[in-house]
């Protein structure tokens, strides 16, 4: 079945292994929360979807609560978002968004993964006209008629409304607005009574790269590699599917 065919197997063993990964995340997230709005998600919408997207992963409850005490605390200091592009090998856009307590060693390991997978770290915005930063839910579709939903969700901001298909095979309905309109359309699904499974910030490119499967493992030894840092809290890229 070719290499290529062996690479993508190996990376689905690896996504498996990332949940410990995806806990320090989202404990960085709810700290970062509790940080800029407060411990109360009723009254902070960030720390309510971060709680949300915890949930989401199955991130158990006295995790969640030992992370929105730890943060409440003065001793426990922030972390400081910063994003960093670049190019992978074959022309393909990479933007990697991290939140980290040393920016230094933020920097050093990050140009170190590019330069390492024959790629280079570039300047910041220099990928501005490749992805386009949107607000992005991920919810349960059940029995919903999703031509509705579209007229319903449409004052809130809605750009885009489509199914695709999860790790195990399930449909999962997947709403687009503009980073804007986030905290809108948190509160329209709410009404709706939609069974959310994420909601995220994301890095949507506007356009894609075309590559081979070869060409494509070469990229990917690149972002799994990012995204085992523990600085790192999202990696996108332009490569098409």
């Amino acid at each position: 079945m070719g290499r290529a065919f062996e690479f993508r197997k190996e990376r689905k063993f690896k996504r498996w292994a990332k949940m410990a990964v995806q806990f320090t995340r989202l404990g960085k997230e709810i700290v970062m929360a509790v940080k800029s709005g407060g411990s109360s998600p009723d009254t902070n919408s960030r720390l309510r979807t971060a709680m949300q997207n915890a949930k989401a992963v199955n991130m158990p409850k006295d995790r969640v609560e030992a992370a929105i005490k730890r943060a409440s605390s003065k001793d426990e200091s922030n972390y400081e978002e910063i994003v960093y592009e670049g190019y992978a090998q074959h022309g393909v856009a990479v933007l990697v968004e991290t939140a980290t307590d040393n920016t230094n060693r933020t920097v050093a390991n990050v140009r170190s993964y590019f330069t390492k997978y024959g790629g280079s770290l570039g300047k910041t915005g220099a990928l501005d006209f490749i992805f386009s930063r949107k607000s992005v839910f991920r919810f349960n579709p059940g029995e919903k008629d999703l031509e509705e939903l579209e007229f319903e969700l449409i004052d809130a901001g809605l750009e885009d409304l489509y199914l695709e298909e999860n790790e195990e095979g399930n449909d999962v309905g997947v709403i687009h607005t503009s980073f804007e309109d986030f905290g809108k359309m948190q509160k329209a699904i709410e009404e709706q009574g939609l069974e959310l499974i994420s909601a995220k910030l994301e890095r949507v490119p506007m356009s894609t790269a075309e590559v081979t499967e070869e060409q494509a493992v070469d990229v990917l030894k690149l972002i799994d590699r990012l995204e085992e840092d523990d600085d790192v809290q999202a990696v996108y890229h332009n490569m098409a599917e």
